[in-house]
């Protein structure tokens, strides 16, 4: 069989002109397209409802009924075929529109409404046959919920439409705003355009939403409904506005269900209060063609649009007497106007989300309908197993359903179009920035949009720079600044709150903090306390002063030491060398020499080396040190006891017994120090915790029991030398070192005994000063007291340093004893 022209009728309903032209502009674009629908004619008619529940009743069965009278359940057109209805700019209607073309089960009557985004038009169960050229909501309430994150928004305004789409729109997104940290600092409920008898409960209701507007902190209000819920509220804007009421400094955030700018032209409401705002906004694109369409209207050529000859008289303010519209005292309208010339208020050239919804509706049911009539299979079509003639197609007799849900086409815009599985739009919304002139022209510019296609973390996406407003601070409390964090107020929301310092120690480097944070172990907070800076490696230098004149003065011992011991060699044969025990002196001047410089191993940073050589070396060099002096004053003792007559204790002098006391006590410490490396050694060791903003870099002891065991002995070996000294310090005075050996003694001690208190008190390089300060002190007081007096003879008095003189002391000293 083949296809005769067919003319299916495309029925539209309830739409303002401009969305009428939207229609029109499509279905022509249709016909014209020679690849879609060949030989197939789109028709369509086009009913208004205005606004109001009977008219969408009546509308509804107009279009189930003969095409001269409204007959329900009768139709006798055999050419007019109802294919599909667009309609539903708001949600009221298109759940009237949605219930009546239900009843009838019609399978060829698909309700594609591109205004309303009622959740239960969703239900696919009670609404089969209805699809929608509108994205889901849940993208919009998150998008909101992102622009308010971007902008750092935590205390906004919500007012919606007072039906069941309202409340379901507050419910949703409050605890998206609560996980967010966004608080809702109050919610009101839009007023009803007000009936003669309902007026005082309009000024309650408008009374109340002022005084909620006005003293809030809250300088962001969304604001959520559709165009027929929201005309209260309008004028509620409207009203406050023209009387100066309107609160100053509040930025509108509206939904896409609400296009405010419908009944501007017809009523000349301001549209001043909506500059800065933004607005949801379903997906659009500029479509090729739609512009010049425009151009080409003419009042004088209608070409069947009852619509253009009121529309133009309205507009442009001219007569047109043919068509009964005239104007006292007004000009002829010319039919030249531009549309082009009128404010945005009367006439956009440009498609908005609502007329991009109309024209790719529009284009789904024609792919649908290229679809079904070009199955290969007439029977695949329509269930029966001989061909029908596509123009006595019945529509119960074929489906459009299977068609129009598997849908996909690009349009010619580039956007590619599907529903589903919910008979939704795949498109995502675009957020509009509101741009409104002194004349009450605006722009709409496109500033953002939410994708709930893009990829993760790409959804949402905003323009800063392209918004004209004055950006707010939609906050209960000025932000807490770093170094600071939020503290709870009671009994009030979490977005009010304190702001308190960081306690010691720790820091906040973002805005708005809920707590403080430690800085890791090798940092420390800044004096703001908003970030953590390196702490300083702190350790005793050789480039520090304290440093250097420790250094300097090691040194200057060290070589003081050794020029004592080139004096004592030098005159090593001298009475004054040889009665002092030659070699216990040599011995005790060497061991004071590395006394002098083992203090250089303390400064410099710890080594691993270095950790294990300090306090061992420093241990074991002063035991030999002490024991040496201990050998002296023991030889001294011996040596006037085996003096006199029939003495014992010649015997024990000489070499040996001074080298058996130096190395068995010096011994007895390297034990010490050899158990004490051998279990638990010194190791380098970072304090990062005794001193704020430093790393103390230091020896740690490893067993401070054999620290103090090593210091213990040495005090020991120092009491004994002391006590022997004090007791033989009346000897003569020829033989006699016990005098100086008991003051070297108390000033070792001394030094030692006031080294722990002040070692245990002190941190890091001071301490490590404290120990150098004691091993030049008490190396030096031995230096001092034992071989100064000695050198003095030598250098400056080498008339006393002979035999005869010696001799002659000795007698007068034992004479005297």
């Amino acid at each position: 069989a083949t296809q005769q022209p067919l003319s299916p009728w495309l029925e539209g309903a309830q739409l303002t002109h401009h969305l009428n032209l939207i229609a029109v502009f499509a279905i022509n674009k249709i016909n014209q397209d020679p690849e879609l629908l060949p030989n197939i004619t789109l028709g369509f008619r086009i009913y208004e409802s205005f606004f109001s529940a009977r008219k969408t009743y009546e509308s509804s069965f107009t279009l189930l009924s003969t095409r001269n009278g409204m007959i329900p359940n009768y139709n006798c057109d055999t050419q007019d075929k109802l294919s599909a209805v667009i309609g539903g700019l708001g949600s009221e209607t298109s759940l009237q529109m949605a219930t009546i073309l239900g009843i009838y089960k019609i399978p060829q009557v698909r309700a594609i409404s591109y205004g309303s985004f009622h959740a239960m038009l969703s239900d696919k169960f009670q609404f089969p046959s209805v699809y929608r050229m509108l994205p889901n909501e849940e993208p919009q309430s998150l998008g909101l919920v992102r622009l308010m994150q971007h902008f750092r928004w935590t205390w906004v305004g919500l007012i919606a439409s007072d039906d069941d789409s309202g409340e379901k729109f507050v419910q949703t997104l409050k605890p998206m705003l609560i996980r967010n940290s966004i608080c809702v600092a109050f919610t009101e409920r839009a007023p009803h355009v007000p009936s003669p008898s309902m007026v005082h409960v309009f000024r309650e209701q408008t009374s109340k939403l002022h005084s909620s507007i006005s003293q809030t902190k809250a300088e962001v209000i969304v604001v959520y409904g559709d165009t027929d819920s929201l005309l209260g509220f309008k004028l509620f804007l409207h009203t406050n506005y023209q009387t100066a009421l309107t609160p100053i400094g509040k930025v509108w955030i509206t939904t896409a269900q609400w296009d405010f700018t419908s009944y501007i032209a017809l009523n000349r409401w301001t549209l001043k209060p909506f500059h800065g705002a933004l607005s949801f906004a379903v997906h659009t694109k500029e479509v090729p063609g739609f512009r010049d369409f425009l151009r080409t209207l003419n009042p004088y050529q209608p070409q069947g649009d009852i619509f253009i000859q009121r529309f133009w008289h309205t507009v442009f303010n001219c007569s047109i007497p043919y068509a009964g519209l005239t104007i006292k005292g007004g000009r002829n309208c010319s039919g030249k106007e531009e549309l082009e010339s009128l404010p945005g208020s009367d006439f956009e050239m440009k498609m908005s989300g609502q007329s991009y919804s109309i024209y790719n509706g529009v284009y789904a049911v024609a792919h649908a309908l290229h679809a079904l009539y070009s199955s290969k299979s007439k029977k695949e079509a329509t269930g029966k197993g001989h061909l029908l003639e596509l123009q006595n197609i019945q529509p119960w007799e074929v489906t459009l359903h299977p068609f129009l849900k598997n849908v996909r086409f690009n349009n010619s815009a580039g956007d590619k179009l599907y529903f589903d599985e919910n008979g939704e739009s795949s498109a995502g919304y675009n957020i509009l920035n509101w741009i409104v002139f002194p004349n009450d022209s605006f722009v709409r510019v496109e500033v953002g949009h939410m994708d709930p296609r893009a990829p993760v973390g790409q959804e949402f996406t905003i323009n800063e720079r392209a918004i004209v407003w004055n950006m707010p601070r939609s906050v209960c409390t000025e932000s807490c600044h770093p170094g600071y964090f939020r503290t709870v107020r009671e009994e009030e929301p979490l977005c009010c709150y304190n702001c308190a310092p960081c306690p010691e120690g720790t820091i906040s480097n973002q805005t708005d903090a809920d707590h403080c944070n430690k800085c890791p172990e090798d940092r420390y907070p800044n004096r703001d306390q908003d970030k953590c800076i390196p702490k300083i490696m702190d350790f005793l230098s050789y480039e520090e002063p304290l440093g250097f004149i420790l250094a300097s003065f090691a040194l200057l011992f060290s070589l003081l030491t050794a020029l004592v011991l080139g004096m004592f060699i030098k005159h090593r044969d001298t009475p004054i060398v040889r009665a002092n025990n030659r070699e216990l002196s040599y011995v005790l001047l060497f061991s004071l020499l590395l006394c002098f410089l083992c203090s250089l191993v303390f400064i410099g940073r710890p080594g691993r080396v270095t950790c294990l050589l300090r306090q061992t070396a420093f241990g074991v060099i002063f035991s030999v040190s002490v024991s040496s002096v201990l050998a002296k004053t023991i030889t001294v003792v011996l040596a006037f006891k085996a003096t006199k007559p029939g003495a014992s204790m010649r015997k024990w002098l000489g070499r040996r017994l001074a080298s058996s006391i130096v190395v068995s006590c010096s011994l007895i410490q390297v034990g010490i120090c050899a158990v004490w490396l051998g279990t638990t050694p010194p190791f380098p060791d970072l304090d990062m915790k005794s001193e704020a903003g430093h790393i103390l870099v230091q020896c740690n002891e490893g067993s401070n029991i054999a620290f103090y065991c090593v210091l213990g002995y040495m005090g020991f070996l120092a009491i004994v030398s002391f006590t022997v000294a004090f007791l033989a310090r009346k000897l003569p005075d020829t033989f006699n070192e016990a005098k100086f050996i008991t003051f070297s003694m108390l000033v070792f001690c001394s030094v030692w005994v006031s080294f722990i208190p002040t070692y245990l008190s002190t941190k890091g390089k001071y301490m490590v000063a404290v120990e150098i300060f004691s091993i030049l002190a008490a190396s030096a007081g031995l230096l001092g007291c034992i071989f100064i007096p000695k050198c003095y003879i030598i250098v400056l008095r080498p008339e006393l340093n002979t035999r005869e003189q010696l001799v002659m002391k000795s007698k007068s000293g034992t004479q005297e004893l």
